[in-house]
């Protein structure tokens, strides 16, 4: 079986790699560069806060040990807040939703806290959640200083460069056509309705670090904006992410030797599953 995959994936390299060269990619390239604004971050001295959850689970033939975890740190290891919650059985609500749950009470704790508030991911996931309560919860967060952004380090996004036929996400081609510090041009997305209108950009920090995706509730965002945003940004950074940021993650992070031992103190190690975890 594996031997015919191989087959047809060298039968498919030619198409393949037409993703990265031809008369789109570089018409697409040429308009990434066009919509690239050079910028070098003056390090600006700010009071950074990074917000971040996670979770894990693992079943036990119908039984399921879940975990979840929610945390605001700042740039210097001051915690503002942290959550968890766990439980033996189904999850209610899902994960996911807990998980949201707890950024955005940590975001609300956090906006009188910290000149800035980043959360971890994407703003589009709070509106696209199941409780519709939390992209309510979370506007008016936002809305009561203007101090929040979210962050991501990935993006699917195509709306720069899906009419010119792109196949990759328009991170992707970002990547490719600059390497030096900068911003896009804003991006203003209605698409969700009214009251959740998304304005992003991609930006860099530094020459050759990766990519990052800066998401701000609302339309009325300007380039000096941005500026200063990348500013107060850069003075914590670790490989052009806000280091804030990676704390946040560090510190909620539920890996599955944590699992393991949460499998030992609730006494299920001799159950079938414990060891799925424990390898």
């Amino acid at each position: 079986m594996l031997n015919t995959v191989y087959r047809d994936a060298i039968k498919k390299r030619e198409e393949a790699r037409s993703i990265f060269k031809g008369e789109k990619f570089d018409q697409i390239i040429k308009t990434a560069k066009e919509n690239w604004l050079e910028y070098t971050p003056q390090k600006k001295d700010s009071d950074i806060a990074g917000i971040d959850s996670s979770y894990n689970s693992t079943k036990f033939q119908g039984l399921e040990l879940w975990v979840v975890t929610g945390v605001s740190i700042k740039s210097d290891g001051q915690i503002i807040t942290e959550t968890h919650n766990q439980g033996l059985g189904q999850p209610t609500p899902e994960l996911e939703t807990q998980a949201s749950r707890m950024e955005v009470e940590a975001c609300v704790n956090s906006v009188d806290k910290a000149e800035l508030v980043i959360l971890d991911g994407s703003l589009y996931s709070q509106f696209l959640t199941r409780q519709a309560a939390l992209g309510s919860s979370i506007t008016t967060a936002i809305k009561k200083r203007n101090n929040v952004i979210f962050i991501s380090k990935t993006s699917s996004a195509r709306n720069y460069f899906g009419k010119l036929g792109s196949v990759a996400g328009d991170i992707f081609y970002y990547n490719h056509a600059v390497k030096r510090p900068g911003f896009s041009k804003i991006f203003v997305d209605n698409s969700l309705g009214p009251g959740k209108v998304v304005s992003y950009v991609y930006a860099r920090l530094r020459d050759s670090t990766p990519l990052i995706k800066i998401e701000l509730l609302g339309s009325d965002h300007n380039e000096n904006e941005i500026k200063l945003l990348l500013d107060m940004i850069t003075k914590n950074s670790v490989g052009g992410y806000p280091y804030s940021l990676k704390l946040a993650h560090e510190n909620c992070k539920i890996t599955n030797s944590d699992l393991a031992r949460l499998v030992s103190l609730y006494g299920l190690g001799n159950e079938v599953g414990s060891r799925e975890v424990l390898n």
